[in-house]
């Protein structure tokens, strides 16, 4: 089961104060070690919504927004994806994170199989070929 853990933002990452070298040497050493164990695919922090944009569909033409944007609970100050066997076992890695404060939020990433007969053989195909041409990059 793939899952992406999602870190909120907070006053801090929204101001764009970088970790210090204590909690960067933490945060390096904890996905050492989900990646030694083969946990971790992916994980990165972002800028604050000061450098970002929304863009919102609705009335048939899409409007954008700009940042920053106003401090809440939605807002992502950084993610990992994961693979783990179970819900429980991504919340046991994740209690081991390095983090005094804050908060993130688990949710588990669809599959294939998820999506039923929906998904035709010719848009399973099609994003095979997709996730491989990913792969490749």
């Amino acid at each position: 089961m793939r899952f992406m853990v999602i870190v909120k933002a907070s006053r801090d990452s929204e101001a764009g104060v970088m970790p210090s070298t204590e909690l960067l040497a933490a945060m390096g050493a904890f996905n050492e070690e989900m990646v030694k164990a083969g946990v971790m695919q992916a994980g990165e922090g972002l800028h604050p919504t000061a450098n970002g944009a929304r863009v919102s569909y609705g009335g048939g033409q899409p409007s954008v927004s700009r940042g920053p944007f106003t401090l809440s609970n939605d807002l992502i100050a950084g993610f990992w994806l994961i693979e783990t066997n179970s819900l429980d076992e991504a919340i046991d890695w994740m209690k081991r994170a390095p983090f005094e404060d804050g908060e993130i939020e688990i949710r588990q990433v669809f599959s294939t199989e998820d999506f039923g007969e929906a998904l035709t053989p010719e848009l399973r195909e099609q994003e095979e070929r997709l996730r491989a041409q990913v792969a490749t990059r």
